[in-house]
């Protein structure tokens, strides 16, 4: 992925790059170190350069992450939307290398875009979610997931559906032809209740992440639902406007 040669080589006559690759240590206990950081940046500039090289069309549909726009320094205020940016300060301070790392390399792929002329989108996934997979997405929620309760109690742990993502990718692909552009954060829904919590803190095997080990089970009754702080209306008025587009099936 470093090799600009070899990307130009794969890149060579497509009429789009997908870039989706990420960064993940198994052996790490957090998933994802510092280092993490610095070659997700890179490739992704490299990525751009060889797309600007080598596609038959200068068109990109970047993978990157919610991570990059929720964490701020300041406490949330308002609705987070695709106009949002995390603070890589506060992501090196908190050691949210995940975050950093999505953050720094989709900002150098929108640098290297404009001044390559490339047509570049994003896609903004929250944690990844692969139910017909069950255990394939543990390993990679470990690095999402750093921070998890701050997430829960902003209201902005949002769940993702791979497949669903898949789909997005290929609908935003589809929507640049009808002037979809910029970032679209894409999520299926938000954490809100204490229950929903335990079940996905089960369902990772990861008992504890979210509420503290030692939280007081509350009844539907007394529970209040967290309130969504963040906002994915950009990418489906995008998907409304496709489907409208959509010749009938007889």
């Amino acid at each position: 992925m470093e090799d600009l040669q070899s990307l130009c080589d794969a890149f060579r006559g497509c009429h789009a790059v997908f870039h989706t690759s990420s960064f993940i240590d198994p052996h790490g206990i957090s998933g994802y170190s510092e280092q993490k950081v610095f070659l997700e940046t890179e490739v992704a500039r490299t990525v751009m350069e060889a797309c600007a090289k080598a596609a038959y069309i200068k068109r990109c549909v970047f993978t990157s992450s919610l991570l990059a726009s929720i964490w701020r320094n300041e406490n949330i205020d308002g609705i987070i939307d695709d106009s949002c940016w995390s603070s890589e300060e506060f992501c090196r301070e908190n050691k949210l290398w995940l975050a950093l790392g999505k953050t720094k390399a989709e900002k150098v792929a929108w640098m290297k875009a404009k001044e390559l002329k490339v047509n570049l989108v994003t896609v903004c996934p929250g944690l990844l979610m692969a139910p017909t997979f069950p255990n394939s997405h543990i390993q990679t929620s470990i690095p999402y997931l750093k921070g998890g309760q701050m997430m829960l109690q902003q209201g902005c742990l949002a769940i993702a559906e791979v497949e669903k993502v898949a789909k997005a990718h290929v609908s935003v692909y589809e929507g640049m032809n009808y002037g979809a552009s910029g970032r679209y954060l894409c999520f299926d829904g938000v954490v809100r209740r204490q229950q929903e919590a335990i079940e996905l803190e089960k369902g990772l095997k990861m008992t504890g992440f979210l509420l503290g080990e030692r939280h007081v089970v509350l009844s539907e009754e007394d529970e209040e639902e967290i309130p969504i702080k963040i906002s994915n209306s950009k990418l489906a008025a995008l998907l409304n406007k496709i489907n409208q587009r959509l010749p009938c099936k007889t």
